[in-house]
């Protein structure tokens, strides 16, 4: 089966043994994909068996891809040329549904002509299929699960446990660092962030808060492995990699049950959106109940092997395609 991503980035064919393999190049690499610039799809042959569209993220890029394949009564440019190469054409969410009603109101349509002309969407969260159905009812809508290639990093949930918290993010409304800064006080221990794109200013003021620098994915599993204990707060519903990187590796994670990997992966931690003092007592339990920090770390540990492994993703994305081995 040859499969390709349309985006901004590429091109490229990831290695399995590459040092830098996130959520969104795992599934690429799962599948044997390629990955094709926006601007080299008039130059593809019709020899692709699934096509999958991703939307850039940056606005000069959005503003190319507007330029380039615009929309009429009778669909989208840009899918229509990918269906001149390919047997399928997927949409593929990347972050929140809504996310592109924070756009201006002609890409906003844009955006939904693109759904409305793909033979099917792949969601992130099976929460957020009925958003997507409600949108397109006819529209083929199905989840495609976060995934993990292992290969660099099998050694890493042997790694013994410091006793030490890892929030999932920075202080702002997409990551919900606050909220977990203020849970991570139960552990009365050193709490640590990763630094990443959406870093507030003067966060290297927040007392007992240790930032880690920008490094590799490889690296992050590496340093996330010796953490005893994790929070993520996160409102936003996106591709949930930091609940699935902590189950992994046996770390367990409180959050917000809104993302599957959350809910599925740490059932026994995860609380509602907004419940913070049931988030405290669950940080205050696996602080104090030694049995408890333990079953919650082998159980995340096995709901990942028999929920997000890379060989349950490929049966799934399998039966999605519906085209035979990858």
């Amino acid at each position: 089966m040859k499969i390709t991503f349309i985006s901004q980035k590429g091109p490229s064919f990831i290695e399995r043994n590459s040092t830098h393999i996130p959520v969104d190049l795992a599934q690429q690499c799962a599948l044997k994909a390629y990955n094709h610039h926006y601007t080299q799809l008039e130059q593809l042959k019709n020899e692709w068996d699934v096509v999958i569209l991703l939307i850039p993220k940056t606005q000069e890029d959005r503003n190319n891809l507007y330029s380039m394949f615009p929309y009429d009564s009778n669909g989208n440019e840009l899918v229509r040329k990918a269906k001149s190469i390919s047997k399928q054409v997927w949409y593929m969410q990347e972050g929140p549904s809504w996310i592109f009603q924070d756009l201006p109101i002609h890409q906003q349509f844009w955006h939904y002509s693109v759904l409305s002309s793909v033979d099917g969407i792949l969601s992130e969260n099976k929460s957020d299929i009925p958003y997507y159905e409600g949108l397109i009812p006819e529209k083929t809508v199905v989840d495609i699960p976060s995934v993990m290639i292992e290969d660099m990093i099998k050694d890493y949930p042997n790694v013994e446990k410091e006793d030490k918290v890892m929030i999932g993010g920075n202080f702002c409304r997409w990551y919900g660092g606050f909220d977990s800064y203020i849970v991570a006080q139960e552990f009365d221990c050193p709490i640590f962030v990763p630094t990443m794109g959406r870093k507030v200013e003067n966060e290297e003021v927040v007392p007992n808060l240790t930032h880690y620098p920008y490094m590799n994915w490889n690296e992050w599993i590496k340093t996330l492995s010796s953490h005893k204990y994790a929070i993520h707060m996160m409102p936003t519903i996106a591709a949930g990699t930091f609940a699935m990187n902590c189950a992994f590796l046996g770390v367990p994670c409180i959050g917000y049950e809104n993302a599957d990997t959350q809910r599925l992966l740490h059932p026994e931690l995860s609380v509602e959106m907004g419940d913070v003092k049931k988030a405290r007592k669950l940080a205050n339990k696996l602080k104090n109940d030694k049995k408890f920090l333990e079953n919650c770390s082998n159980s995340c540990k096995l709901n990942y092997e028999q929920l997000f492994s890379e060989r349950v993703f490929l049966n799934h994305m399998k039966n999605v395609f519906k085209l035979g081995e990858i």
